[in-house]
């Protein structure tokens, strides 16, 4: 059983090597490899509206996302989250849990869209996936991405309005 809460200050010693480690790889994520525990735990967990965390039944840290508008102003309607699995629980439904909370949560919050600005092409799993969920490529962004084995790679605008239709 998978269950997603919002972020606690005392999860920040399991969340961090999840975060490192993701980040670390540098296929998935612009941030720098060799970013800093406090630039991430900024990006992270400060600047967002909320972070939450996905924990199994023993309260053991699967992953976390989160959820910020994407632009000020007359952008603010428009959400945007970002998502980190842990490598050991990969292929359990943990990414499909945190999206489809947080497009609930989206919901909730008064957001009229999500989207996701630079998913990384060859990160084929988390694509189809957003796929699998509704969101549509509304852009491409050629050669936008270092990849550390592949080069420049793609990276794509993914949309998903959530208001009435």
């Amino acid at each position: 059983m998978i269950s997603i809460r919002a972020f606690h200050a005392d999860d920040w010693a399991a969340l961090w090597p999840i975060l490192q480690a993701t980040f670390a790889a540098g296929d998935t994520y612009t941030f720098a490899r060799d970013a800093s525990e406090a630039e991430i735990h900024a990006a992270w967990v400060k600047a967002p509206l909320a972070t939450f965390v996905a924990e199994d039944e023993d309260g053991r840290l699967l992953g976390s996302y989160y959820l910020k508008p994407n632009q000020p102003g007359g952008g603010a309607h428009v959400v945007n989250c970002g998502y980190v699995v842990a490598a050991d629980a990969a292929g359990r439904g943990v990414a499909t849990r945190m999206c489809q909370h947080s497009l609930a949560y989206a919901r909730e919050k008064g957001f009229l869209a999500m989207q996701f600005n630079f998913v990384v092409a060859s990160n084929t799993r988390a694509v189809a996936l957003w796929q699998r969920l509704g969101f549509e490529v509304v852009g491409r962004l050629p050669q936008a991405f270092r990849h550390p084995q592949l080069g420049l790679v793609d990276a794509l605008v993914m949309y998903q309005w959530l208001g009435e239709s």
